[in-house]
């Protein structure tokens, strides 16, 4: 058996996924009419294509079309993930107001001699990405830092926020409390260790590889930044929450725990139990666009489903794949198109996750290899995008452009090839014959 055959006609394929199709251009003309990919609200677009994806169900009554959705954007799955994101943002929170970060970018820089900035930067990075599960919150905490360092040695400002956004990727491609890991995961139905071990073989060598070229292309510096004293053992809540995921405790516990620890570094910080919880709070609220996103662009996937969206899109794939081999790189080029279109990885790893869930089901693919396809393809998509958040972010706080890190985004680049390798050298497969 080659491809996949499935019995949709042409017409009603297209009809089925023109939600999408209409998520995509809505969100995309307006970012482009105003010249900002964050003027238009995802949420919004997914809301405009969910209600165009009810409209174009056909043959069933509009209560009918409502419950498809509402079943689907319900999901165990979808609600467990709800449920991680929460966890997740309270302890992300509390160990912020800590100053976990503060003490975890102290604990890596201290003991760097000038000789070993450079490299020491890109380690520091990919750690503290890691252990904080964001990408975004490491630019913000390192960008300055890396500046400063640059323009006390008279060196190339983009140069070091190249190496600072390299190691913001890498470490929340890895991260067990990053957002895209937990998408990643859920939609795929694996482990996070399980998905950790598949990642770590792909993303290692192309850091190994950056890690020797920034040393190659690294200058000479006699400045050394200096460390603001903040205590080390507040990175104790990141330890725990890495340890306890290598070894392979349930998530939510995992999460509970990282509170639990984070609380009683509150305390002795100095904080009131109702100053942590009111913190925890905010952590909450601040994953809630996020959960409103997964909510509506599950509900929506559920109705192109039900309308043979899917199996259309496997159809259009499946002329073109006759090995996992090429549906691996499908699944990878999938979730880079929507990253390229959204500028939010976890968006796109959401979006495509079921679909890259039955491709995967079909060609015997893995579910943790799945899940790091689709993690590392979005990542590699998000950081060499010039609008992506990251490099948004990272860009206003050098004061420099956009672009000008690219040339110097070395990591991302290797990662291209590394992943390309990692689907080469897997076994040929042929499809699952159902």
């Amino acid at each position: 058996m080659s491809g996949i055959k499935v019995d949709i006609s042409y017409r009603r394929g297209l009809l089925a996924i023109s939600p999408i199709i209409v998520f995509l251009l809505v969100y995309l003309a307006t970012s482009v009419i105003c010249g900002d990919f964050y003027k238009m609200p995802i949420s919004v677009a997914l809301l405009i294509a969910s209600v165009w994806a009810a409209f174009t169900l056909k043959g069933k009554p509009l209560a009918d079309r409502i419950s498809i959705f509402s079943k689907e954007a319900g999901s165990s799955n979808v609600l467990y993930m709800v449920w991680i994101f929460i966890l997740a943002g309270a302890f992300a929170a509390i160990a912020r107001k800590t100053g976990a970060i503060e003490a975890t970018v102290d604990l890596t820089i201290r003991f760097l001699p000038s000789y070993m900035l450079v490299p020491g930067l890109f380690i520091a990075t990919c750690f503290i990405s890691m252990a904080i599960g964001t990408s975004v919150g490491t630019v913000v905490a390192l960008t300055p830092l890396a500046s400063q360092m640059a323009e006390g040695a008279g060196v190339s400002v983009p140069f070091f926020v190249a190496i600072v956004l390299g190691g913001a990727f890498f470490g929340d491609n890895l991260s067990f409390i990053s957002d895209t890991t937990i998408a990643a995961t859920r939609t795929q139905g694996c482990d996070m260790k399980d998905k950790f071990t598949a990642n770590i073989a792909i993303v290692l060598p192309a850091a190994v590889i950056a890690l020797v070229l920034y040393c190659i292309h690294s200058p000479e510096l006699d400045v050394s930044p200096e460390a603001s004293g903040s205590n080390p053992w507040l990175v104790i809540p990141y330890l725990v929450v890495i340890v306890c995921a290598l070894c392979g405790i349930n998530v939510t516990v995992v999460l509970l725990l990282g509170i639990v620890s984070a609380i009683v570094a509150g305390l002795l910080q100095g904080l009131s139990l109702l100053d942590i919880f009111f913190t925890a709070g905010e952590g909450i609220d601040s994953v809630g666009g996020l959960i409103i996103v997964t909510l509506l662009a599950a509900g929506m996937l559920g109705i192109i489903k039900s309308a043979g969206g899917i199996d259309f899109i496997l159809k259009m794939l499946g002329r073109n794949i006759h090995t996992s081999r090429g549906a691996q790189f499908s699944i990878a080029l999938l979730v880079g198109i929507v990253n390229l279109c959204t500028a939010n990885n976890t968006i796109a790893i959401i979006t495509v996750g079921s679909l890259a869930k039955k491709i995967a089901t079909h060609y015997d693919i893995s579910p943790k290899k799945s899940a790091s396809l689709l993690d590392t393809a979005s990542c590699i998509a998000q950081a060499l995008i010039p609008y992506g958040a990251q490099t948004l972010m990272a860009a206003s706080l050098a004061g420099i452009s956009p672009v000008a890190p690219w040339r110097y985004l070395f990591y991302p680049q290797i990662l291209i090839v590394c992943l390309g390798v990692s689907i080469l050298i897997t076994r040929k497969r042929r499809p699952v014959i159902n």
